[in-house]
C-alpha cells in the first residue's frame, strides 16, 4: 500500500550521507515500508533485526567503528558486503543504544554507507538516551497510521481523491451521490482507523465491515500495553496503562481537558508526568495544548497545565471504547460519534505540524487553531450536518480572522467568510 512517507525516502536516497531513522508507534508499517524501499531501490539489501539477532547486537557492544562493524557482520552472516550498492536496514534498533551511537560514525565516514533503521518506542529511547544521541548525524522521519487520503488510495479511489481536492480549492459542492459516497467511506474509516493491518483485512474481505477481524485492533492495543510493561519499570508501566486506558473516558467528558483525577482519583501531576511523557514520545497518544493567545507563534503562549489527549489512531479509540461499528455507521451514538470525530481531526492535523492547539475565550472554545500561510485560522468541528456554532461566530465577531474553517458532514461551501470542509476532506488542509 502506498504511504506518503515514500516521497521522503526517495529524497533521502539522493543524499544518503546521514543514516535515516523512522520513528513511529508499533504496527504503523515501519518495517514493511523500509523493506519495500530497500528491496526496490538498491541492488543489494541486508536486513538485521537487533532484537532477534543477539550476535549482531554484541558486535555493536564491542565496537562502534563502521569498518569493524561491517567486517564482523560479514563473518557472522558469511557474506561479502559491497558498500557501494548495499543498503543495511537495522530494525528494532531501540534495543541497542550502542547501535544508535554508531550512526554518528557511519555518517562521518568517508565511505558511502547507506543505513536505515526503525524500531518500536524509538521516540522514548531518544528522550531517555543515556549517552550522547547523534544529533545532526541522523535524518529522522515520523510514520503515523494511514490518514484518510492513504486509506482512499488503498481502496483505489484515486478519482474520488482528485474530485475532493478540486472542490476543496473551488469551495463548490460535490454532487449529492459523490458526497454521500465519501461520507460513507469516512464512516468506515472511523471504525477501521489507519492501522495498515486493519485496512488490509478490510480490503481482503471485500470492504465489508461485517467480515472485518476487529481482533486485530485489540491485538495492537494489547501489544501497546505489553510494550509499556516490557520497556519500563513495573510501576511506570502501570501508570502508562492507566493513562492510556483513561483517554476514552477523558474525551467523553463535556469539558475534555485532561484531568489526572480521571486516571486515578488520587493521581497527581508529579506522579504521572513521566508516564505522560513516555506515551507522547512513543507516538501512542497526541497532545493538544491550550494556547492563551491566538497569535503567532502559538507555542509561545501555551498553558502548561491545560491540554487534551487523543489516541494516535481513531480506530484504536473505537476499539478501546468497546463501541460497536453499527453504532457509528447507523449513527446510534451521536454523543460518542463526536468524540471519535474530534480524535479523527486531531490524527489528520497532527502529522503535518507535529503540534495541536485549542483556544478558550470568554465562555467559548475553539476546537483547533492552525497556521495557514502565516495566518491563524480557527477550526470548528461538527460530527453531523448541523453547522450552527456560537463559539465560532463569537470568535469571528471578536477577532475577525482572514477566514474560518468549519468541518462537518455538510458539503463544500464558503459563506460568511467560513470555509465549509466535509469530514472526508480534512486531508486537504495544509
Amino acid at each position: 500500500m502506498y504511504r506518503k512517507i515514500e516521497e521522503d525516502l526517495k529524497k533521502w536516497q539522493k543524499d544518503y550521507k546521514m543514516p535515516l531513522m523512522l520513528i513511529g508507534a508499533r504496527q504503523t508499517g515501519k518495517t514493511y515500508i523500509l523493506e519495500e524501499f530497500c528491496q526496490n531501490n538498491f541492488p543489494n539489501y541486508i536486513y538485521i533485526n537487533l532484537d532477534k539477532e543477539e550476535n549482531i547486537r554484541e558486535v555493536f557492544a564491542e565496537t562502534i567503528d563502521p569498518d569493524k562493524i561491517i567486517e564482523k557482520i560479514e563473518i557472522l552472516k558469511n557474506i561479502n558486503i559491497n558498500i557501494e550498492d548495499t543498503i543495511i536496514f537495522l530494525d528494532e534498533i531501540q534495543v541497542s543504544e550502542r547501535a544508535i551511537t554508531s550512526l554518528k560514525y557511519f555518517c562521518e565516514s568517508d565511505k558511502p554507507y547507506k543505513i536505515v533503521c526503525a524500531g518500536s518506542l524509538l521516540g522514548v529511547k531518544i528522550n531517555r538516551f543515556k549517552s550522547s544521541f547523534p544529533v545532526g548525524k541522523v535524518t529522522i522521519k515520523y510514520l503515523y497510521p494511514m490518514d484518510f487520503e492513504e486509506y482512499l488510495i488503498a481502496l483505489g479511489e484515486d478519482k474520488l481523491i482528485n474530485e475532493i481536492k478540486k472542490h476543496y480549492e473551488t469551495n463548490e459542492a460535490l454532487i449529492k451521490p459523490i458526497h454521500e459516497k465519501a461520507i460513507m467511506l469516512y464512516k468506515n474509516y472511523l471504525v477501521l482507523g489507519g492501522m495498515p493491518a486493519v485496512i488490509n483485512n478490510f480490503i481482503d474481505n471485500d470492504c465489508n465491515l461485517a467480515h472485518v477481524n476487529f481482533e486485530i485492533q485489540e491485538q495492537i492495543i494489547t501489544s501497546y500495553l505489553a510494550d509499556m510493561n516490557k520497556y519500563t519499570e513495573n510501576t511506570e508501566g502501570i501508570k502508562n496503562n492507566q493513562i492510556y486506558n483513561s483517554i476514552p473516558k477523558e474525551l467523553a467528558r463535556v469539558n475534555n481537558t485532561f484531568k489526572y483525577s480521571i486516571v486515578d482519583k488520587d493521581a497527581r501531576k508529579v506522579r504521572y508526568e513521566s508516564s505522560l511523557d513516555w506515551l507522547l514520545a512513543s507516538n501512542m497518544i497526541l497532545k493538544c495544548d491550550l494556547t492563551e493567545k491566538n497569535e503567532s507563534p502559538l507555542k509561545a503562549f501555551v498553558n502548561s497545565v491545560k491540554f487534551k489527549l487523543y489516541l494516535s489512531d481513531v480506530g484504536l479509540l473505537r476499539s478501546l471504547s468497546n463501541l460497536d461499528y453499527n453504532e457509528i455507521i447507523l449513527e446510534k451514538n451521536e454523543m460518542y460519534k463526536g468524540v471519535l470525530t474530534e480524535n479523527y481531526i486531531a490524527c489528520e492535523l497532527y502529522p503535518k505540524a507535529k503540534e495541536l492547539y485549542y483556544y478558550n475565550f470568554d465562555r467559548y472554545e475553539i476546537d483547533f487553531l492552525i497556521k495557514i500561510d502565516g495566518d491563524i485560522i480557527p477550526i470548528e468541528v461538527k460530527s453531523g450536518r448541523r453547522s450552527s456554532s456560537k463559539s465560532l461566530n463569537e470568535y469571528i465577531k471578536k477577532y475577525k480572522p482572514k477566514y474560518s474553517i468549519r468541518i462537518s458532514a455538510k458539503n463544500f461551501g464558503f459563506e460568511n467568510n467560513i470555509k465549509s470542509v466535509p469530514l472526508y476532506a480534512v486531508f486537504c488542509i495544509k
